[in-house]
């Protein structure tokens, strides 16, 4: 059986915006030298730290040194309970039809509903086109800029929902033979 060497994770501080840089640095970096550096992880949603998984905090170190944008270990050692949140994303699949009337909630048309008239699931794109323009424009936006406000199908159920709505308790209703 092969020894397991127990891992250590350490958080390396570095310029906002340039993790993936200095991870590209840091991964040659263990390369050339042939340091037991096992993983280095851009945690989503988290700026200016990279975390390094190595077999010692001297590892991390010399992993990190002379690395540009690179501002340096943190001391202490990271717990992977306390970053696994960051890690594992959850995908949510979304619900969205073709014909849907939508809101545009991100990019130039923010705010303005729309029609979806195509979607595409492998790119996680639909198209729509706008409800308020004068001329109907294909435009493609990414599923997540999108919000779903109403159903094609849920509009007639709401229709007859509000005829009955209408009708007075006990009330009878004539109809006329053809």
């Amino acid at each position: 059986m092969a020894e397991e060497t127990k891992t250590h994770i350490y958080a390396l501080r570095t310029t906002a915006n340039r993790e993936d840089q200095v991870m590209d640095f840091v991964s040659s970096n263990a390369q050339k030298k042939k340091l037991e550096v096992f993983s280095i992880i851009k945690a989503h949603g988290m700026r200016g730290y990279i975390f390094v998984e190595a077999a010692t905090a001297v590892e991390a170190e010399q992993a990190a040194f002379n690395v540009p944008y690179a501002r340096g270990i943190l001391s202490k050692e990271v717990e992977y309970k306390e970053i696994e949140h960051m890690l594992e994303q959850v995908k949510i699949e979304k619900d969205i039809r073709k014909n849907d009337v939508v809101e545009i909630i991100s990019g130039p048309f923010k705010r303005e509903n729309a029609k979806i008239t195509r979607v595409d699931k492998i790119k996680e794109e639909v198209v729509v086109e706008l409800l308020e323009a004068a001329v109907p424009i294909p435009i493609t936006v990414k599923m997540d800029a999108v919000k779903v406000i109403r159903r094609e199908t849920e509009e007639s159920d709401d229709e007859e929902k509000e005829e009955e709505e209408f009708r007075m308790p006990g009330m009878k209703i004539k109809t006329r033979k053809k």
